[in-house]
C-alpha cells in the first residue's frame, strides 16, 4: 500500500476546508475555532488554526492523506510542520478575490522553499459570476505557462478530484523520473 501526502494551502478563505471536505471518504479532522475578529466574522463564522486531515483511497494500492493548512498568517508556524514529508501541494486562490493574489503568490513561495516537491495552483470559485477568468489570475499571480493552474469548485467532488488527479500525475512523473 502506497500512501502520498498532499498538503492544500492558500489564503483564509479560499476554500480549503471545504476542498478536503467534499472527497475525503472520512470525517474531516478539523481544527476549526470561532472566529473572534469583527472583519473576518462577516467572511465566515470559524477558520482552520491547526489543521484539516481527510483521505481519499484511490485503489487498493494508493491512498492519499490530504493535510490543510490555515490560511491565516498568525497560523503560519504550522505550515512548515505539516510540509513534512508531503510528495506534492496544492496552492487553492479563491477566484473572487482578487486582494488575495499576492498572498497566494507568497505562500506558494513559501511551500516551494520547504520542499521541491510538484505542485498544482486551482482557481477556486469558478463557479462564481465575479469570477476571475483563468488567464487574467494565471498573469496576475506571475504564474510561469509551465505550472498547472487548474479551475476548481471545492464543494464540487468531481472538481476536487481533478485537481488531485492532476497533482498525483506529477509526483508520479517525478517518481518515475527519480528513479532512472
Amino acid at each position: 500500500m502506497q500512501t502520498v501526502k498532499m498538503v492544500v494551502t492558500g489564503p483564509f478563505n479560499a476554500g480549503k476546508t471545504e476542498f478536503i471536505r467534499s472527497v475525503s471518504e472520512i470525517d474531516v479532522v478539523s481544527t476549526e475555532r470561532k472566529i473572534s475578529s469583527a472583519l473576518e466574522k462577516t467572511v465566515k463564522e470559524a477558520t482552520t488554526v491547526a489543521m484539516d486531515f481527510g483521505r481519499i483511497t484511490v485503489d487498493e494500492d494508493l491512498v492519499l492523506y490530504l493535510f490543510g493548512t490555515p490560511g491565516q498568517k498568525r497560523f503560519d508556524f504550522m505550515w512548515e510542520i505539516l510540509s513534512e514529508g508531503m510528495l506534492g501541494f496544492i496552492v487553492l486562490v479563491d477566484s473572487t478575490r482578487p486582494e488575495t493574489f499576492r498572498e497566494a503568490r507568497s505562500i506558494l513561495e513559501t511551500f516551494r522553499a520547504y520542499a521541491p516537491t510538484p505542485y498544482v495552483v486551482a482557481a477556486n470559485k469558478q463557479d462564481k459570476k465575479d469570477a476571475w477568468e483563468l488567464a487574467d489570475m494565471q498573469h496576475a499571480l506571475r504564474l510561469d505557462p509551465k505550472v498547472k493552474f487548474l479551475p476548481c469548485v471545492a464543494t464540487d467532488r468531481d472538481s476536487v478530484k481533478t485537481v488531485l488527479l492532476e497533482l498525483l500525475y506529477s509526483i508520479l512523473a517525478e517518481m518515475e523520473g527519480g528513479e532512472k
